[in-house]
């Protein structure tokens, strides 16, 4: 299965400021040197060696993650974030289709949600969309946010055959198992497994970990036990997890410790702060990184989730 982010900041899209794209176009240029623009060969080289947090950006949308498979039309999609527009945008250019979208929402709160009525493919009546949630009255909590005097048109006006499904179990589709499992989130916010072959893939969103979360009792050990991949709500250093308590997010040291718990093999660091630029993000990456080999925590590999990022397991 191949894993792609559209979308992965978290609480609110944040766009690159002027004053950060100034301060990056400086920090470059710092750095040049005569032979560096010498030639084409030496310009690429330049670039490929710049870090990434300059030459490159997390992005500022937010969370939409898909989930493709081979010689499929169909794909999964999890939560519905302003990172839904650009899998739709790239949906436009792309040579082959795809006609059917299943889509699985964490919750609801506004960033997850406010792709929708921005999806291209949605308003094309040929393209089927299934929602999925352990939330009942799905399509009317979707409905709310496309109405007077928030939105121009309604939710039906979007033309894709769209049906809605309570998920109270363990489902199967394309080929492979999707799971749940009921997260600490104030309003709730579910973590979804896909399995395929033999492989796990885990999306775990908007999560504040507890001393629960790491039990090794049956429910938690069926659901994140050896996965080979998961997503996991990263937003806050341990500093600013304590100072915001119960607002529904996680430390990234918390979530090393907790992949290490369940002996994941690559933690994906996601749902990033709203208030950080490109040079604190991969800051904490490398800070992640250390805490790893600091705590002797074998067998894990770091990713900072980025827009255009894409995975395969």
């Amino acid at each position: 299965m191949k894993i792609h982010f559209w979308g992965v900041r978290g609480s609110i899209p944040t766009p690159a400021s002027p004053s950060c794209i100034k301060s990056k176009i400086s920090a470059i240029i710092e750095q040049i040197t005569a032979e560096d623009i010498g030639s084409n060969e030496s310009r690429e080289k330049f670039l490929a060696g710049l870090p990434p947090w300059l030459f490159g950006t997390v992005g500022g949308n937010s969370p939409c993650v898909s989930v493709s498979f081979d010689n499929d039309d169909e794909c999964i999609v999890f939560d519905c974030g302003s990172g839904l527009r650009e899998l739709g945008m790239a949906q436009a250019g792309a040579s082959k289709k795809i006609s059917r979208y299943h889509v699985f929402l964490s919750h609801f709160h506004w960033d997850h949600i406010q792709g929708i009525p921005f999806f291209g493919p949605g308003y094309n009546p040929t393209v089927k969309m299934d929602f999925y949630s352990p939330a009942g009255n799905l399509k009317k909590i979707l409905d709310g946010q496309m109405v007077n005097p928030y939105f121009p048109v309604t939710f039906d006006v979007m033309g894709s055959k769209k049906t809605f499904h309570y998920m109270d179990k363990d489902i199967e589709i394309l080929g492979c198992n999707v799971s749940m499992k009921k997260m600490n989130h104030p309003g709730d916010s579910y973590a979804y497994c896909v399995t395929e072959n033999g492989k796990r893939f885990i999306y775990a969103t908007d999560t504040e970990l507890t001393s629960g979360d790491f039990l090794k009792n049956d429910e938690n050990t069926a659901f994140f036990k050896d996965a080979d991949m998961i997503v996991i709500d990263c937003q806050y250093t341990l500093g600013e997890a304590i100072d915001k308590y119960n607002w529904g997010h996680s430390a990234f040291s918390l979530a090393v410790d907790f992949s290490a718990n369940w002996n994941i093999k690559h933690m994906v660091l996601f749902h990033h702060d709203p208030t950080y630029d490109d040079h604190k993000l991969y800051g904490i990456l490398q800070s992640a990184k250390w805490y790893l080999e600091r705590m002797n925590l074998k067998g894990i590999e770091l990713t900072l989730a980025y827009e255009g990022l894409e995975i395969s397991i």
